[in-house]
């Protein structure tokens, strides 16, 4: 297994050059914290609608949650609905975040192209199987949901799945198809050259280590920097540290492994998602998988709480994998990476507005890519003087979670409960 560079994605991006560490004093319009996808597509629809720009990234562009996941474009939200979220938000802003998600994926993808921006993507779908009769169910009223929203998704019968697949033992299942895959580092990075191009200034290796409101805005102190700002955007997402109180206890940080293995001979390659789709199942202990450029099959899964995670969960997914395919002669692992996703107790993407001229963003909910890169340009908007409550996100202030502490690691703990039911409802032929 290879341990480096990072993760798959930072081994196959073309590599790029270290930005400068902010020093002395800086005057700006908005200044950014996050080099993720959020804090990238806020830099570039700011810089292009005229604002003065500043990005500090602690480390470098893409090295948190962004260059750590699994490549998935999904434009839509991992456990509510349409129907769901405007029973949550009322019609108006329910309309609002909705059209938001639903338009996500082509966002991602009209950026790529009209910044050229290679970064292996291919907008070939996503799809999720169904592991139960419940979740074929709603799978279906999924399908009617999205349809009423003029998205191109389609319900599949067990066959269309298997097909699609070349994997057993799912019942059904829906795809969008304006969803995709792509490698995220590529992105990012392709994302960080546009918004400089279009004026932003991007900083690595500056963290901001002080955050203080002043008559004008706000400044932000790094080691080396001193940064006056008429308005702060916060886009450190799962990573969060105390810089906006309440803030990191605001979501359950979830640990998600990704690995690949060494690349699939042809014939492999050819039976196994012909199409180049991505795929993730309806489990709650969920089963994903995809292809990169390579012909490497890259798949992820949670853990559960214990000593030698880092080496032992790899390993359990890569025999999940070899199981749920039918590929006793998987390839071996060649990578293996991790990442903290943020999870909201709602499922939905949320703005944190603590005090004026400063917010914070917070999106992930398994759905990074798009609804981050979505979430950027509504931040934007924000910088240039839209009000919170006009944005397509619901915005209030901090709401930590009660008992954080312990309930931040619930999510891993009840690992094996979920397994459980997963188990229980699945047919006999679908691999656990």
């Amino acid at each position: 297994m290879t341990p480096k560079p990072a993760t798959l994605w930072h081994a196959t991006a073309t590599p790029t050059a270290l930005r400068p560490t902010a020093q002395g004093e800086i005057t700006t319009d908005l200044l950014i914290i996050g080099g993720g996808f959020a804090g990238l597509s806020t830099a570039l629809h700011a810089a292009e609608a005229g604002l003065k720009v500043v990005l500090l990234e602690a480390n470098q562009i893409a090295s948190g949650a962004t260059g750590r996941n699994a490549g998935f474009v999904v434009p839509n939200f991992a456990k509510v609905d349409p129907d769901g979220v405007r029973a949550a938000l009322g019609d108006a802003k329910g309309n609002q975040l909705v059209q938001m998600a639903a338009t996500s994926a082509d966002l991602v993808f009209d950026l790529i192209q009209r910044h050229d921006i290679a970064c292996d993507a291919h907008r070939s779908g996503w799809i999720q199987p169904s592991h139960s009769e419940t979740a074929l169910a709603r799978a279906k009223d999924r399908v009617r949901q999205w349809s009423a929203e003029g998205r191109p998704v389609e319900y599949l019968t067990a066959a269309a799945v298997q097909n699609l697949t070349d994997a057993q033992g799912w019942l059904g299942g829906w795809i969008d198809h304006s969803g995709g895959v792509l490698n995220p580092v590529a992105y990012a990075r392709g994302l960080a050259r546009a918004a400089e191009t279009a004026g932003a200034q991007l900083f690595e290796s500056s963290r901001v280590t002080a955050l203080t409101a002043t008559p004008n805005g706000w400044q932000a102190r790094t080691a080396t920097a001193t940064i006056e700002a008429r308005r702060v955007v916060n886009v450190t997402n799962a990573y969060a540290d105390n810089l906006i109180p309440g803030l990191a206890q605001s979501f359950f940080p979830l640990k998600v492994f990704q690995i690949s293995t060494e690349p699939l001979p042809q014939s492999l390659r050819e039976r196994l998602l012909p199409g180049g789709q991505c795929v993730s199942d309806s489990r709650r202990n969920l089963f994903t998988f995809r292809f990169d450029a390579a012909n490497r099959l890259i798949t992820g899964g949670m853990h559960i709480l214990g000593i030698g995670a880092d080496t032992r969960v790899p390993k359990t997914i890569h025999r999940r994998m070899a199981q749920m395919l039918n590929l006793p002669e998987l390839p071996p692992l060649q990578y293996a990476w991790s990442g903290i996703a943020a999870v909201m107790p709602s499922f939905l993407p949320r703005l944190i507005s603590p005090a004026p001229n400063l917010i914070a963003g917070i999106a992930c909910n398994g759905r990074g890519i798009a609804m981050t890169t979505a979430m950027g340009r509504e931040l934007a908007q924000w910088a240039t003087g839209t009000p919170p409550e006009a944005l397509a996100i619901p915005a209030s202030p901090p709401a930590p979670i009660p008992l954080h502490a312990l309930m931040r690691h619930a999510p891993n703990a009840l690992l094996p409960i979920s397994q459980l039911r997963d188990r229980i409802e699945s047919p006999a032929g679908l691999g656990r």
